[in-house]
């Protein structure tokens, strides 16, 4: 095949891939429950871990200040080695209940953490 062959089968094959409307441009990856750091617990601005997690460690009398945790539409504990409670209040007041380690909430619009999490405290 010459070059001026070549240069015509290139052609061809970029007027084809325009034809048919396929993009060439990739898309982002979705953050996924693995950004989220060993020992943190994560909020999610997504169901199903999507979008890039807030992360927290330790125990936090108000969570609400983070804009991930105050609208979380998902969550997942990565401890260690420790469960967290979660509250629905700051302050570790609310409605309560304990997450195992490793636990994920995927869409915490059916729970009770569906208008966001208050505050946490790690039980180990």
């Amino acid at each position: 095949m010459g070059f001026r062959t070549k240069v015509a089968a290139v052609t061809a094959g970029g007027t084809l891939v325009a034809a048919l409307g396929i993009g060439v441009t990739a898309t982002p990856a979705q953050a996924s429950w693995d950004d989220c750091d060993s020992g943190a617990l994560c909020a999610y601005s997504q169901t199903k871990g999507g979008g890039t997690p807030g992360q927290v460690f330790g125990n936090n009398s108000n969570l609400r200040q983070y804009t991930k945790f105050d609208n979380a539409k998902s969550l997942y504990n990565n401890g260690n080695s420790c469960d967290v409670t979660l509250f629905t209040n700051t302050w570790f007041r609310g409605e309560s209940q304990g997450f195992l380690r490793g636990y994920v909430v995927s869409n915490t619009g059916t729970t009770k953490f569906k208008d966001g999490v208050g505050s946490n405290i790690w039980v180990c």
